[in-house]
């Protein structure tokens, strides 16, 4: 197999990918690996790390209700590395393994929380492509408010993007 994430060595980097590179790994010490992919294009790496880090440390959403979102996105385009990572965030947050499988599988969840219902039900129509009907929107409005809706729908496009890097690039969950 070829490995298709091309590291660029520290000194191949360009000024900005050098900036960007010591933004990423500070704290962290190292560089996650979607970013491994969006580093080769600067003007992409910086904001998607500003959207990650805010979706996934300051949104209005839960732990609980992040993870959902994200196990939902990563099941559906089969992103097996953003799976695995997830599981196991999903439960340190407190999702059950049956839970997590259901996630997992597609199969249809039960959540007796209303906010972590809507979360699941509002993010399944979006993965599926299904528009919502106006009091379907109505419900979810209610529910999660235009801040969760616009929270929710950053994280679908965040969490497509991280999936399909992994997927193009063929990373699996031991690298």
């Amino acid at each position: 197999m070829t490995l298709r994430i091309l590291d660029i060595a520290s000194d191949r980097r360009t000024p900005e990918q050098e900036r960007i590179f010591e933004k990423l790994t500070q704290g962290r010490g190292r560089i996650l690996t979607p970013y491994r992919v969006w580093i080769h294009s600067p003007a992409v790496a910086a904001p998607m790390e500003q959207l990650g880090t805010f979706l996934n440390k300051r949104s209005s959403l839960s732990p609980r209700e992040v993870e959902i979102a994200i196990l939902i996105v990563a099941a559906h385009w089969r992103a097996d590395y953003v799976l695995h990572a997830h599981m196991k965030a999903g439960r340190a947050a407190g999702l059950d393994e049956t839970t997590i499988d259901k996630l997992r599988s597609g199969e249809l969840a039960h959540f007796q929380e209303p906010h972590e219902r809507s979360v699941y039900g509002f993010v399944n129509a979006m993965v599926q492509g299904r528009k919502l009907s106006d009091s379907q929107f109505a419900d979810y409005e209610a529910e999660l408010r235009r801040e969760g809706i616009a929270e929710l729908l950053a994280m679908i496009g965040y969490y497509t993007s991280v999936s399909l890097a992994m997927n193009v690039h063929d990373v699996h969950p031991e690298q």
